[in-house]
This record gives structure tokens, C-alpha cells and sequence, in this order.
């Protein structure tokens, strides 16, 4: 049944379609696939849209469905894939069905105003990393204060999903372990040995310093679009901003 519910909208791959390359070349799914079939957007997923729940997540009400309909591929699963492919499929539903402009606020540092600016999401480059996976899709690295040779992976949109029902479900008097979750799932291996009660001790322990160095590592390997774009403010200075998928990104969906 679960196979029915994810693959709903694939079942005629002759609708109208694109082909879009993956930022991640498709390296952390099985099928390695570095492109994928979309469709376009229709009528019909207007019911999707319209009947979002406003008590669920963005994500929930409406990314996962969307992917479902829309991703003409019976071997991906939408919860499979990672955060950067995830953003240029949105991102080319939405240039397909509304265009490529997309207004943000951001504020010029030299007044402290409050500014609005267009920029082209069809002229986002792929970012550059610094590492390549192995054929699993992990990324080896020793860390710098313990020593320790870790094998970390980047998170699909289950496992964020799982962190998050975990977090939300955490006794509200207590401390969250927002770090330590999300660590343990980005964990595959230490010094060789993937035994989780042994990596699971070992995070507990771990000096903030190598933690921090995993944060950064990975999103500096993490292979996906380059969100960060240079505008001028109304006072002539430079401000980089960064391209977010909340509310405004899915804002013409919303409004249709």
C-alpha cells in the first residue's frame, strides 16, 4: 500500500516532463541516477496545494506531496532524497509554473531599512565542495581535537524528519538533544567500527570543537545549488543574502 501512496502521481511517465540534473549527481541513492523525470505542475495539484493543512509543516502539507506527484521515478522516494535535490526540484517547479523571479526583504546595513529585491532563481549555480563521497555515499574525516576518523553522511528528508518527530515528542521541562540526535544520525562509523552504542557514547563525550568541525564539514561538502546571492541595497552596498524555501518561496503556490 505504502508503494501506491508514494508513487501516486508516476504511474504515466508519458506526461509532460522534464529531465533535471541533481546537485548531489544522484551519489547517495542506490539507483545513482544524476538526473531525474519531473513534471510539470497542474490543475490537479491544486487540490494538494488548496488542501494544505495550516497545522502541519510546509513540508509536510505540501513539499512531500508535491515530490510525490511529481517526480517521474519508481526507484526515488521522495524521503530518500537529500536537501539539495529536494530545493532544485522545487525550485524548478516553481520556474516552470510562476518564473523565475523571486522577491525577498533583506535589510541595507548602512540605514537598517528594510528593502525588497528580485533575483533570477533559473541563474543559480551549483556549489563548489571540497570533498567527494566514496561509492556509499559517506564522507571520511578525522576530527580535529580527538583524532577519531569518522564516516559522516548527509541527511535525507527522513531522516530530518525522524530528528524532528523525536525533538517534538522530548518532555518540554527537559533538554532537548538537538545536537547529539542530529550527530547520531550523521554518524556512520568510528575508527572503523559502526557500533552505535560505541558512537553514541562517544558523541556524548565529544569535544564542542569536533562537533562544530562536523557541522561545518558537512555543509561545505554538501552538494547542492548555491543559495547565497549578492544584491545592491538602495544605499549602494553589497549585501549576500541567502535564498530560503519558507513562506515567501512558496508563496505563488500558496496564492494560486
Amino acid at each position: 500500500m505504502e508503494q501506491d501512496v508514494y508513487q501516486a502521481g508516476q504511474a504515466d511517465f508519458n506526461l509532460p516532463h522534464d529531465v533535471i540534473t541533481l546537485p548531489s549527481q544522484g551519489i547517495f541513492y542506490k539507483s545513482k541516477k544524476k538526473t531525474i523525470k519531473v513534471g510539470y505542475l497542474t490543475a490537479s495539484d491544486e487540490n494538494i496545494i488548496a488542501s494544505a493543512d495550516s497545522k502541519k509543516s510546509i513540508q509536510e502539507s505540501i513539499v512531500i506531496p508535491l515530490l510525490r506527484n511529481k517526480i517521474y521515478e519508481k526507484e526515488l522516494r521522495p524521503e530518500e532524497m537529500v536537501e539539495g535535490d529536494i530545493e532544485a526540484v522545487l525550485i524548478f517547479l516553481r520556474n516552470t509554473s510562476f518564473g523565475p523571479e523571486y522577491t525577498m526583504s533583506t535589510i541595507d546595513p548602512a540605514t537598517g531599512d528594510s528593502f525588497k529585491t528580485t533575483i533570477l532563481l533559473d541563474e543559480l549555480n551549483y556549489k563548489k565542495t571540497k570533498e567527494t563521497p566514496d561509492e556509499n555515499g559517506l564522507f571520511e574525516t578525522k576530527l580535529p581535537v580527538s583524532g577519531k576518523k569518522v564516516k559522516v553522511k548527509i541527511l535525507s528528508l527522513k531522516d530530518k524528519m525522524e530528528i524532528d518527530q523525536f525533538l517534538n515528542g522530548y518532555p518540554p521541562e527537559r533538554t532537548a538533544p538537538v545536537i547529539t540526535t542530529r550527530l547520531n544520525k550523521q554518524i556512520v562509523s568510528l575508527d572503523g567500527s559502526e557500533d552505535r552504542s560505541g558512537i553514541m557514547t562517544f558523541i556524548e563525550t565529544m569535544p564542542i570543537k569536533d562537533s562544530k568541525y562536523i557541522r561545518r564539514f558537512i555543509v561545505d561538502n554538501e552538494p547542492r545549488l548555491d543559495l547565497k546571492k549578492e544584491v545592491i541595497a538602495p544605499s549602494g552596498e553589497k549585501v549576500v543574502i541567502d535564498i530560503t524555501f519558507g513562506v515567501e518561496f512558496f508563496r505563488p503556490f500558496l496564492s494560486i
